[in-house]
């Protein structure tokens, strides 16, 4: 954390969001109730039953015992070893404190019938740590797929990071900070870490910036938002933590060609726009495809399912020519 940003905290109030129980809210069920109300033709997308899809469940990339492990599974084609395939990392989202990875298998399945590996890691929620530990968990998990590279046939000049809602946040922030030094991981482990090239990121209705005019972020007023737990202070007592966390802070001339997926609602894709402003500046490649009057959680549901799964295959399909 920046010596700036310590100074403010310095007189800032921290609040804490732990809980020895993991938190349910965010469910694919929850979200189906909660959206069929002003959407009743949504249907929940099922797991792909299909032999062209290898899957290993439940694989630790963080074995550290009791709480903290963190789990990762991987979905990949079926077939001949020797060929590598594109690798994407699917972030689930859930407001940093909920939600879990499960939600994205049928997505994961069907993008590996499309021939990518694909992974779906657990990570730090805000009820067990705050930020940057998320942070350094994806990269963690990030340095596991380069690991295991030639066990999934994973070609590493390939490697995507996807995310939803928070989860495409976070897909942002690793994309914008793949080489700077203060995320790569905990502080004691920094001389020994190495950061992990990604080349393409894919951001489903995640936010770009925590302190963003259009941003929904950090109205505690009614109860304390999900950024706040997971930043650890308000925006008023800490802002430059909480620009700190925000990935329009780091985009620059090294951030992958980026695809934007959203939904109706603007507050879910705040910054986006001067996001898109730098990427130009320096020719990345970006592409915004948004589903008008979509529901936040639209790439859980079909009408939407499909589409998005098509979107991410054809950005791809360009970035990796």
């Amino acid at each position: 954390m920046s010596l700036f940003a310590l100074a403010a905290h310095a007189q800032a109030q921290h609040v804490d969001g732990h809980s020895p129980y993991p938190d349910t809210s965010y469910t694919t069920w929850s979200a189906f109730v909660n959206t069929r109300k002003t959407h009743s033709e949504i249907q929940i997308v099922p797991e792909l039953k299909s032999k062209a899809v290898v899957e290993k469940r439940n694989l630790e990339y963080i074995p550290a015992g009791g709480k903290y492990i963190r789990w990762i599974d991987a979905f990949y084609p079926a077939g001949k070893r020797g060929k590598k395939h594109p690798a994407i990392v699917i972030i689930h989202g859930g407001g940093w404190r909920s939600g879990n990875r499960t939600q994205h298998y049928p997505l994961a399945q069907h993008l590996a019938a499309r021939g990518y590996v694909c992974f779906t890691p657990s990570y730090a929620l805000s009820t067990y740590a705050q930020y940057p530990v998320a942070i350094y968990d994806l990269k963690e998990a990030l340095r596991w797929v380069i690991q295991h590279a030639d066990k999934y046939q994973v070609d590493t000049s390939k490697i995507t990071v996807l995310g939803f809602s928070a989860g495409g946040e976070l897909a942002a922030f690793l994309g914008t900070t793949v080489d700077n030094p203060k995320f790569l991981g905990p502080p004691n482990k920094l001389k020994i870490l190495k950061p992990v090239p990604i080349q393409a990121v894919v951001d489903i209705d995640g936010t770009l910036s925590f302190t963003h005019p259009e941003t929904g972020e950090g109205d505690d007023s009614k109860k304390i938002s999900a950024a706040t737990y997971w930043l650890g202070y308000s925006k008023k007592d800490s802002l430059a933590l909480w620009n700190e966390a925000s990935p329009l802070t780091y985009v620059g001339p090294h951030t992958p060609p980026t695809l934007f997926i959203n939904s109706g609602v603007a507050r879910m894709h705040a910054g986006r726009n001067h996001f898109i402003k730098v990427l130009d500046q320096y020719h990345i490649y970006s592409e915004v495809k948004t589903f008008e009057n979509a529901p936040h959680s639209f790439c859980l549901f079909d009408p939407w399912f499909q589409p998005t799964v098509n979107y991410i295959d054809d950005f791809l399909k360009r970035v990796f020519k």
